[in-house]
């Protein structure tokens, strides 16, 4: 006889066979399936006929949801409307744009349909919308499998108020525009004098002359009168250090352009270099055993000091103590001792540099070398494939319980490069610390120690100026993951600055 293991398994089976990316429609499984697995919390529930594949861990948690939220938008969508819909100006602009924060509502414009709310887990939804057929944008593309207005489709139509409650999303916009002749070609052909005023003076706002006066000649050229007016009510963005070569970095500019002022504000009282980094090292190996207890307990492993200091004194084994071997937290704590013992070796280096140029550029090569310090135990003791070594991730990730997606494993490069060349241009070393950080966790470069590695850097930078080694202690966990959602979702610093510094003031250098 059959038993409910067995049952289960070949459900399992049947699941793992017709999911798509995770998503399982209903009518893809029997009955039989669909219910055992969603009884086991293998299968959770988004709307009538749809699921998203988790565990039973898992199953009442926020991360799986987000993590399949766009997968399942793309399918949904697909299965209704084929191609006939796209996402509102709004949205279509920030998924060009590389913002990937999954949004409380999402406003899908359709012809065929009727408007609707569809409710899907968690407070999120999709707001059906039936947008008039002459409206209807001419030309769409596909983006993650779902269909957007192009960039400067998107631009065209955004209303006025878009550039002052989100003055980030919009100039990230701007500053991608290669060239303006696809927005100047609908300009023309509908005298479109308005959106051209508006325009001319966004691109003027953000320092593109050269576009802006385009647009007012071509339009004057065609005889219509057009008035400059500026959207924006925000400050100018500081100019990038380079020509963005993807949203993503565009992305990345703005924000450390748009938040530094609320860090450097926060740490207005900068101290100087440490005049004897002997003794800042000596006060450092002293915090070892509370930084690693505290950073390691932050992620969830189960260490005490007791541990941490028997690793540190060499009588943790794994080569010769089967326990010792598959231990996950005492590897965890190794792993830790020896990035540990890396990123010190980078703060001598630090120590003995003229600029904080050269700080950047001894961290941009060295934090691959924490990195790997930090998993190697693991790969030593057969618990990870050699290959975790190699550096950034390959693949997607996802932040527990976060609204924010992290970048796409192909756009990494190029956004840690542009990372440590943002914090090479920055003079004040509490924004490169505190953005360092934030950012780093943003990008979330690795398949798993973001969070660690994050701390380090900002570490590593706070002691190249001068500042105090800061331990984030585990009683603040709940407030420094809530700052950190606020900074990649809302745009918000404020909490994480001052999270960062009341951290800062517990402890004395």
């Amino acid at each position: 006889m059959t038993n409910y293991s067995e049952k289960l398994a070949r459900s399992l089976e049947k699941m793992n066979a017709v999911q798509q990316d995770g998503i399982v429609r209903t009518e893809w499984l029997t009955r039989t399936h669909h219910e055992r697995l969603i009884q086991a919390g293998f299968l959770q529930e988004i709307v009538r006929g749809w699921c998203y594949v988790t565990s039973p861990s898992a199953a009442s948690g926020s991360t799986a949801w987000f993590g399949h939220y766009w997968s399942f938008v793309a399918q949904y969508l697909a299965d209704r409307f084929g191609e006939d819909y796209c996402l509102n100006p709004e949205a279509s602009l920030r998924l060009n744009t590389g913002a990937a924060v999954v949004p409380r509502q999402l406003i899908v414009l359709c012809r065929p349909s009727n408007n609707q709310v569809v409710n899907l887990p968690l407070g999120t939804s999709l707001f059906i919308y039936q947008e008039e057929a002459h409206r209807f944008p001419k030309t769409s593309e596909a983006f993650g499998g779902i269909r957007v207005m192009t960039l400067a489709n998107a631009l065209l139509r955004l209303p006025e108020s878009f550039f002052q409650n989100a003055p980030q999303d919009a100039a990230v916009a701007l500053q991608l525009v290669r060239d303006v002749t696809p927005l100047l070609r609908e300009l023309l052909e509908e005298g479109r004098t308005t959106i051209a005023g508006r325009l001319a003076g966004a691109f003027r706002h953000i320092g593109d002359t050269v576009a802006a006066d385009r647009i007012l000649r071509s339009m004057k050229s065609a005889g219509h009168d057009v008035r400059e007016n500026n959207p924006f009510q925000s400050p100018p963005p500081a100019p990038l250090l380079a020509r963005a070569t993807s949203p993503y970095v565009a992305r990345l500019h703005a924000l450390w352009a748009s938040l530094r002022e609320d860090v450097a504000r926060a740490f207005s009282d900068a101290p100087v270099r440490p005049t004897d980094p002997a003794h800042f090292l000596t006060h450092l190996d002293e915090q070892y055993v509370q930084d690693a207890y505290h950073s390691l307990s932050i992620e969830g492993y189960r260490v005490s000091p007791e541990l941490i200091e028997k690793i540190r004194q060499g009588e943790w084994n794994p080569e010769t103590n089967t326990d010792d071997r598959q231990s996950r937290d005492a590897l965890a704590a190794r792993g830790y001792l020896e990035a540990f013992q890396a990123v010190r070796h980078s703060l001598e280096s630090i120590f003995t540099t003229e600029t904080y140029q050269d700080i950047a550029a001894i961290l941009r090569i060295d934090h691959q070398d924490w990195y790997q310090a930090l998993f190697a135990p693991s790969v030593r003791a057969g618990l990870l494939p050699a290959a975790t070594l190699a550096g950034y991730r390959n693949g997607p990730v996802y932040i527990r319980g976060s609204r924010h997606g992290p970048l796409p494993a192909h756009a990494l490069g190029d956004a840690m490069e542009a990372l440590f060349d943002l914090i090479s241009a920055e003079e004040n070393a509490a924004v490169r610390a505190v953005l360092g950080h934030f950012l780093f966790v943003y990008i979330h470069p690795y398949a798993d120690g973001n969070g660690r590695m994050a701390r380090f850097l900002m570490n590593a930078l706070f002691a190249g100026g001068g500042f105090p080694w800061t331990i984030v202690h585990l009683d603040s966990r709940s407030r420094y993951m809530t700052a950190l959602e606020a900074a990649s979702v809302e745009g918000d610093i404020k909490p994480f600055v001052l999270c960062i510094h009341e951290e800062m003031n517990r402890q004395s250098y």
